[in-house]
C-alpha cells in the first residue's frame, strides 16, 4: 500500500520547534551547513560549473543562503518552501517541488530533506520537475529504505514519517534528466562538463 505525500500542515512551528530550532532535537547545526556548502561549492568549482542563479526547494530556515553567499556573493538566490509558517516567518516563496515552476533555468539547485515525505509517484514527478529547473548541478539529500536498514539513521533525531523509498527508485527517476557525480551531486545532461570515467558514480561497463 503506497503511503500518500505529506501535507503542508505538517511543517508548522511545532515541527521546526523540533527539528531546527531546539539545540537538544535539531537535525543540523551551523557547522554541519557550512562543511556541506564549503564541500559543494569546491567541487562544483572543481568541475567548473559556474553558478549564478541557485534554487533552494524546500529552504526551511534558509541555511545554505548565508553559507553560499561566502563562495558565490553575486548569486541569485530563489528560496521555495511548502510550509506556510516558515513562508509568513522568512518571506519564502510558497510552492512544492511537484509544481514549482520558473521561466528561467538555475545553476544550482538544492533538494535536501524534501523527497521521503512524498509517496513514490510524487517522487518521480518532483525529480522530473527538478530536472526541467536544473540546466547545472543538483545537491540531492534524502534518506533511503538502505540507510535505515543499515543502522546509519540516528532514530532519535530522525522525522520518522519520512518514507522509505529504495534507493533505485531516487536513480531511476533522476537518470532521465542527471548523471551522478558523487557525494550527492547530479550534474544535468545540459550541462557541458566531462567527467572521468571513475568520478561518474553509478556507471558500470560489462569488463571483456
Amino acid at each position: 500500500m503506497q503511503h500518500p505525500s505529506a501535507s503542508e500542515q505538517w511543517f508548522d512551528e511545532a515541527y521546526y520547534e523540533r527539528y531546527y530550532f531546539n539545540p537538544r532535537t535539531r537535525v543540523v547545526d551551523e557547522g554541519h551547513s557550512r562543511r556541506l556548502a564549503d564541500f559543494v561549492c569546491s567541487y562544483l568549482a572543481y568541475l567548473r560549473v559556474p553558478v549564478v542563479r541557485v534554487l533552494d526547494m524546500g529552504c526551511g530556515l534558509g541555511l545554505w543562503r548565508e553559507q553560499l553567499q561566502r563562495h558565490y556573493p553575486k548569486m541569485h538566490y530563489q528560496g521555495v518552501e511548502l510550509s506556510p509558517y516558515l513562508c509568513e516567518r522568512y518571506g519564502w516563496e510558497q510552492a512544492s517541488v511537484l509544481d514549482y515552476r520558473s521561466a528561467d533555468s538555475f545553476d544550482l539547485v538544492i533538494c535536501q530533506g524534501v523527497l521521503p515525505y512524498l509517496s513514490t509517484r510524487d517522487v518521480v514527478r518532483a525529480l522530473d520537475n527538478l530536472g526541467r529547473l536544473c540546466q547545472g548541478a543538483l545537491y540531492l539529500e534524502a534518506v533511503t529504505r538502505e540507510d535505515f536498514a543499515a543502522g546509519v539513521i540516528d532514530e532519535e533525531l530522525t522525522d520518522m514519517r519520512q518514507q522509505r523509498h529504495p534507493a533505485n527508485l531516487y536513480r531511476q527517476a533522476l537518470a532521465g534528466h542527471f548523471r551522478q557525480a558523487g557525494g550527492g551531486l547530479w550534474l544535468s545532461h545540459r550541462c557541458d562538463v566531462p567527467l572521468f570515467a571513475l568520478e561518474e558514480c553509478g556507471v558500470s561497463d560489462k569488463v571483456v
